[in-house]
């Protein structure tokens, strides 16, 4: 894949958050770095970035996707109320893979794994 400025600013922002951000946010970011950039462009980028496996697009149950610049594997905890998603300091437990792999005959890469509830900050308000 080719690597143009727009990508380049796009990596550099979602890489520079550990937030999960929409491309709305990240478009508005990088807007400030490239002011003639189009929103389309980044959704571009995006979607050509998270193709090459160089981020994440977390897409799950009818809600804005999200992405993600850590291309590790781990979990993530998202809040019902505010929609923020978290990283979660939890070991990927890559047991399952091998488990549902002998269960089904399936060839197993990876398996994502989200956990749902109210985040810290909502429980206080």
């Amino acid at each position: 894949m080719r690597r143009t400025k727009q990508k380049e600013a796009i990596l550099k922002v979602l890489r520079g958050t550990r937030s999960h951000p929409t491309a709305d946010w990240i478009y508005g970011e990088v807007k400030k770095e490239i002011p003639n950039i189009s929103l389309g462009t980044v959704y571009r980028n995006l979607g050509l970035l998270s193709q090459s496996g160089e981020i994440l697009e977390l897409e799950l149950c009818g809600t804005y996707s999200r992405f993600d610049g850590r291309r590790d594997s781990h979990y993530h905890f998202r809040c019902e109320n505010c929609g923020r998603v978290f990283d979660v300091d939890e070991p990927v437990n890559e047991e399952i893979d091998g488990r549902i792999a002998r269960k089904t005959g399936f060839r197993v890469k990876y398996h994502r794994l989200e956990f749902r509830g109210v985040c810290k900050e909502c429980q206080k308000g």
